[in-house]
Parts: C-alpha cells; sequence; structure tokens
C-alpha cells in the first residue's frame, strides 16, 4: 500500500499541473476564438440564441479535444504548450476558414439560424479530431 500511496503523491502533483496548463490554454483558445468571431458569441448566448449556443459549443470542443490528446501524449509541461498552442492555431484557422466559405455566417448566427450553425460544430468537431490525430501521431 506504500508504494501507491507514494506514485500518487508524486504523481498527483504532475497531473494538477498539466491539467491546469490545458485548461489555461482552452480558456486562452476560447478567449481568442470570440475575439475573432465578428458578432459576440457571450451575449448571444446569454440572450437564448440557440444558434450561437452551437457554433460555440462546437468551438469549444473542437479546442478541447485536440488539447486532451496533446495532454495525454506529453510528457513535460512544455510539450503540452508547444503542441497545445500549434493545436489552438490550427483550430482557430479552421473556424474562420469555415466562416470564410459560409456566406453571412455571423449574421445567420444572429438571427438565430441553425442549420449553418449545426454545420459549422460539424466543421468544428471534425476538424478538431483531425487535428488530434495528427497531434497523438
Amino acid at each position: 500500500m506504500d508504494v501507491v500511496l507514494q506514485s500518487f503523491a508524486s504523481g498527483f502533483p504532475v497531473l494538477m499541473l498539466h491539467l491546469l496548463v490545458t485548461l489555461a490554454m482552452l480558456a486562452g483558445g476560447v478567449v481568442l476564438y470570440t475575439i475573432t468571431t465578428p458578432h459576440k458569441d457571450f451575449t448571444l448566448v446569454r440572450d437564448g440564441n440557440l444558434a450561437a449556443a452551437i457554433s460555440l459549443s462546437g468551438a469549444i470542443l473542437g479546442l478541447a479535444i485536440p488539447l486532451a490528446f496533446c495532454m495525454a501524449t506529453s510528457v513535460t509541461v512544455a510539450e503540452i504548450v508547444i503542441w497545445g498552442l500549434l493545436a489552438v492555431v490550427v483550430q482557430i484557422l479552421a473556424f474562420r476558414l469555415s466562416d470564410l466559405l459560409l456566406k453571412d455566417l455571423s449574421a445567420r448566427i444572429e438571427g438565430g439560424e441553425m442549420a449553418p450553425a449545426v454545420l459549422l460544430a460539424g466543421i468544428k468537431l471534425s476538424v478538431a479530431a483531425i487535428n488530434a490525430a495528427a497531434i497523438s501521431g
């Protein structure tokens, strides 16, 4: 039993550090994403706009998935930060590209249109899955 407790005592701080670093990168990625969107995501969600909630949820999950894989496959905090930053940049670029391809996307989300929001969330999650696979190699 001593070995188990020693393992926990030495591993728990590392786990917490990795978790906190990854969560901080997720929060930073969400902030960066909301800054780059023409509409005010959180305001629209607070006002009950379901299309904005779907789009924002897709973005948050789209950032979290590759960050989770990054944390799972990295050994050090430096690796998590390096690969995590790359994952966030790839996701933000993919989000922006998909926004450009879908005409008037921001206005349509502000208007509460569900179809473009669902499609956008699907694109975000698909790119996240591919990004996560690339990170985990």
